[in-house]
């Protein structure tokens, strides 16, 4: 039987706006319509992602894999099928792997055992290309979306957490590779910006509020949404530094260390960026 449930207003509001963001993306010139970008991008109701969320809350409850099992039972940390609130509690320990895990790290181990999708497949098809969606990434915006409004609560009180925190910071600032740069090259200033993009400050907790509540998010210049391990992958390609592994111990410290200094501020994802 064919179930029906009251649409969403974001959802409703996502289809029109997807179409136009994009449009307005390509296609203005001129400060008005610079200006008519940006007032479309802080418009909630515009935000195609939230299609996303939708998509990837049926993937969630759907049978697949080896195993032909659902991830409801998969435990983000606060007990086997919870999604609520989850996300804004991670990266965590995970005694059942005894490591830190954030979000996505979590969600490919899940599928790994409880739908037999070995984390090699996962981590090949993370990121999604023009024309072809990730399964991951519509995942991590289901699980993100539940998490909305709820403030980032990540204590690091383990042992292992406070590792992952020290590296992250560590990395943070670490220059490397030919440009000699580091993360707090670009996100270590106020008022930093790239082209159009602005540059948050990572180093205060307004600006780490004000990525770390907003990611996953689409970006409409990709036409689709990224996760916050595509933003690690994707800074590490802009400073010329060797790929760094989805879902590694670099990756995951350094949202460790991110999301403690915005720790306190309010989940708003799936966000909406250039």
């Amino acid at each position: 039987m064919t179930q029906c449930r009251p649409s969403h207003p974001k959802r409703l509001g996502a289809v029109a706006g997807a179409l136009a963001l994009i449009a307005a993306a390509t296609t203005g010139s001129g400060a008005d319509e610079l200006e008519e970008y940006k007032r479309m991008l802080a418009d909630p109701f515009a935000n195609p992602g939230w299609l996303y969320a939708d998509e990837g809350e049926a993937l969630w409850n759907t049978p697949s894999g080896p195993k032909n099992a659902t991830l409801e039972q998969c435990d983000l940390g606060l007990g086997a099928g919870v999604v609520e609130g989850a996300y804004a509690q991670l990266p965590r320990y995970f005694a059942d792997v005894d490591r830190v895990m954030d979000v996505e790290t979590r969600i490919a181990w899940c599928r790994e055992e409880l739908q037999g999708i070995p984390f090699a497949e996962t981590a090949k098809s993370a990121f999604s290309k023009r024309g072809a969606k990730s399964q991951m990434e519509q995942l991590v915006v289901y699980v993100a979306s539940k998490s909305e409004g709820m403030p980032i609560t990540v204590p690091m009180t383990h042992e292992k957490e406070q590792e992952a925190l020290a590296l992250g910071e560590a990395l943070f600032y670490r220059r490397s590779s030919v440009l000699d740069y580091s993360c707090s090259t670009c996100h270590s200033i106020d008022g930093a910006r790239i082209r159009l993009q602005d540059l948050p400050n990572l180093t205060d907790h307004e600006g780490a509020a004000s990525a770390m509540t907003s990611w996953p998010t689409y970006r409409v210049s990709h036409e689709s949404v990224r996760t916050m391990q595509h933003r690690m992958w994707d800074c590490y390609w802009q400073m010329r530094m060797p790929d760094v592994a989805y879902g590694s111990d670099v990756t995951v410290a350094l949202i460790a260390y991110m999301t403690k200094v915005a720790e306190g501020a309010e989940m708003a994802s799936p966000g909406l960026k250039r």
